[in-house]
């Protein structure tokens, strides 16, 4: 795949090891660290000596947590490609995962497409689960589905309705937002099973969280900010009504198809399908 064709990028704040780790998967499986460009969110453990060790596309140091939407958009603006990736840092990428990712994306018309996910301790093998994994499900969309671990998002997403909303105060209401938007646009996007990511969940906001004081349970972001989707209290139920009706129909015809689904996570030692 040309390198110019696609760029990826992920915010950080502390969490070092993780990071490490997702680049090392990237490594792994052969990714050109040219194409990564990590914006750092004024960590204060060894993140940034980590970052400055590596051969990357790009690296944006901010004075202060500037959020997940002004990261976002500094990465995608710094290296700017057809594919724009963005990524959590708390994630293992598998053989495959980004070539099979915007292949589906183009072979299935899609502008925004995001990859199947497992969820939770890495206490399973994840690479041989992945390559199984992805043979079994590889044609299978969740049409209308997508998520912020991993996003690929098409240019043309872009001119047509913008970018994140660079507003550090959301603390991670941006991408409902984002989602908020392609819904109106019309835009085609979708989980796919050709592209298999381990994701340990939540790792930054729970950092976040801590450092603010906050139980686990407690949101990040304002209560509050879900005034910003002009929808009345009708709407936003019954939206909320259709996206878990969708979830449990997707969910009940992949398992009863593969025994799996698209969305999987790891409770003590055993697979938990959603």
């Amino acid at each position: 795949m040309n390198p110019a064709k696609y760029a990826v990028t992920f915010a950080c704040y502390n969490q070092v090891d993780y990071t490490r780790q997702c680049i090392d998967s990237m490594l792994k499986h052969g990714f050109d660290l040219s194409r990564l460009v990590v914006v750092d969110n004024d960590s204060s453990d060894a993140t940034r000596d980590y970052l400055q060790s590596l051969p990357l596309g790009g690296r944006i140091y901010n004075r202060s947590n500037l959020g997940c939407g002004t990261a976002w958009n500094q990465g995608v603006l710094a290296l700017q490609a057809e594919w724009s990736v963005i990524m959590n840092n708390d994630v293992l990428v598998s053989a495959g995962w980004l070539e099979n990712l915007l292949t589906s994306a183009e072979q299935n018309g899609l502008k925004l497409v995001s990859p199947a996910l497992i969820e939770g301790p890495l206490d399973y093998d994840f690479d041989a689960f992945a390559k199984t994994a992805e043979q079994k499900m590889g044609k299978v969309l969740r049409r209308g589905g997508r998520h912020a671990v991993c996003l690929a998002v098409h240019e043309s997403v872009w001119q047509q309705i913008g970018y994140f909303q660079p507003v550090p105060k959301l603390l991670g209401y941006e991408d409902t937002l984002f989602f908020h938007e392609v819904d109106k646009a019309g835009i085609p996007c979708a989980i796919t099973g050709a592209s298999w990511l381990h994701h340990y969940g939540s790792i930054t906001q729970t950092a976040m969280k801590q450092e603010r004081g906050l139980s686990a349970k407690q949101g990040l972001g304002n209560r509050y900010n879900y005034r910003l989707l002009q929808q009345s209290w009708l709407q936003r139920k019954w939206a909320k009504y259709q996206r878990v009706s969708q979830a449990k129909a997707w969910r009940q015809h992949e398992l009863v198809e593969f025994g799996m689904t698209l969305h999987g996570k790891r409770e003590a030692g055993e697979f938990f399908w959603y």
